[in-house]
């Protein structure tokens, strides 16, 4: 079962150029920032986003390591990252998503002369299909 409140390690590793950030528990998630403020904020939206794709494919979720087994380089530190996850995962479930569909081209047309916004008519055309009344979760 996901949990709701996840807290990983993340290196962060200060460079010239910016903030590199990785969490050692969680290959491929990786981030970066301009500065420290932009960095934390970054490594959340990532460290949520990276978990949130675990949950989706019911991968396993790796348990955080201990801050104090980390070993960090003198241009790198240790920062504790949260994911509060219902905000997160709710976010998800109501972000739009592109639909491609095939219509004949007269009916797009006729569709287009009268200004009929497909988006708006698509979803309130599955709505009554599938019988939803309400904005649903």
């Amino acid at each position: 079962m996901p949990k709701d409140r996840y807290i990983y390690p993340a290196i962060f590793n200060y460079a010239d150029d910016g903030i590199s950030v990785e969490f050692p528990d969680l290959p491929g998630c990786y981030t970066c920032g301009d500065n420290d403020e932009e960095a934390l904020r970054m490594a959340k939206e990532a460290l949520a986003l990276h978990l949130y794709g675990l949950e989706e494919e019911n991968y396993p979720i790796p348990e955080p390591s201990p801050v104090n087994k980390l070993k960090v380089e003198p241009n790198q530190v240790v920062v504790l990252v949260e994911a509060w996850m219902p905000p997160f995962r709710d976010e998800m479930k109501h972000r739009a998503v592109k639909k491609t569909l095939t219509i004949p081209k007269w009916l797009d047309d006729l569709a287009r002369e009268h200004n009929v916004n497909f988006s708006h008519l698509l979803q309130n055309a599955l709505k009554e299909y599938l019988g939803i009344n309400e904005k649903q979760p």
